[in-house]
């Protein structure tokens, strides 16, 4: 697993599926390119907080893509995880469902 850092991908995957959750928003975007390796990118806006709670969000949603990408991800695509507010106060196993159920929820068909 990689992680995205430029703009543009950030950009690109803005066009693939969205998946919106309480605590988070997954965009997912198959590259097509044929590498089948899984990136991963975070954000979160400073409408969340301050420094600290922001990056106190971003160590949650890199703890859930450890958890669920290896296993659920999609293989040659870029997903975006976009912190909400609601995400710093809602358990870790309730956030783990939603990723969870946001990956079905884009799974290609």
């Amino acid at each position: 697993m990689k992680v995205i850092s430029e703009r543009r991908d950030f950009l690109a995957a803005n066009a693939g599926k969205r998946a919106p959750m309480p605590g988070f928003v997954l965009l997912v975007r198959p590259r097509g390119d044929g590498d089948d390796t899984m990136r991963v990118g975070f954000t979160v806006t400073k409408k969340i907080g301050n420094a600290v709670v922001r990056n106190r969000m971003k160590r949650r949603l890199r703890a859930l893509v450890r958890d669920v990408l290896p296993e659920r991800g999609i293989i040659g695509a870029d997903h975006i995880l976009i912190g909400r507010a609601g995400g710093i106060e809602r358990q870790f196993n309730v956030l783990h469902d939603e990723l969870v159920k946001a990956l079905k929820k884009v799974m290609p068909r």
